[in-house]
């Protein structure tokens, strides 16, 4: 279900301009410049209301945190729960997925997580799924060379064909839990959608996944 279209969207982000990134297209390769460091860049693919963004920029102020997402309606209410107290390496941003080569210059990325993403009909929608090898491919150019990907969810299916699509795609699989809440992973930040499927007693599967090397480093 689509979320309802916020009133006073234009003024709204204006007044969230310290933890906005406008014009992302004009930042391309010029990310770090923003935030005035040489930091890794984590990138995360829809962020909803920002909660998961917010938590990791306050653990790990070393890193500059970009936080995506295309509804509207969502970003202005992550925006503004930053505003109250904005942080310096974090920034949020509306585009959509499909736009990645234009925002990103190959290897500006050290990161990205894919958090609850939409798990759109296998069938019938499987290339709107952004684990999908079309999508991979993006993550692989604009990923440095050691970048990783980092994907969660609470749909078993979904997750077992992500797994299959990233092992044929050729990157390393590591870190994997089919039950995160009851492992002995730290660190982990929890998203709106996480706590609230995880409440109602449903596990969340997780996974990292490395970059394949190009052929020359791996002789």
């Amino acid at each position: 279900m689509r979320m309802r279209k916020k009133k006073n969207l234009d003024v709204r982000f204006a007044a969230c301009a310290d933890v906005m990134a406008f014009e992302p297209k004009e930042k391309r390769g010029k990310w770090r410049a923003l935030f005035g460091n040489d930091n890794p860049i984590h990138l995360e693919i829809g962020c909803g209301k920002g909660r998961f963004a917010i938590g990791m920029a306050e653990q790990h102020p070393d890193v500059n945190f970009i936080a995506v997402e295309r509804e509207e309606g969502a970003l202005i209410m992550a925006a503004e729960r930053c505003q109250q107290q904005p942080l310096p390496n974090l920034r949020f941003v509306s585009f959509d997925a499909a736009e990645l080569r234009e925002v990103f210059a190959p290897g500006e990325v050290d990161r990205i997580y894919l958090n609850f993403s939409d798990p759109w009909p296998p069938n019938r929608q499987r290339k709107r799924r952004l684990t999908w090898r079309a999508y991979l491919e993006v993550y692989d150019e604009i990923l440095r060379q050691q970048g990783d990907l980092c994907f969660k969810t609470d749909n078993q299916r979904f997750f077992e064909w992500s797994l299959q699509e990233i092992c044929q795609f050729g990157w390393l699989i590591q870190n994997i839990s089919l039950d995160l809440h009851n492992s002995d992973f730290e660190g982990n930040v929890m998203t709106e959608y996480e706590e609230k499927f995880s409440a109602e007693g449903y596990r969340i599967y997780r996974l990292e996944a490395r970059r394949r090397l190009p052929e020359f480093l791996k002789k």
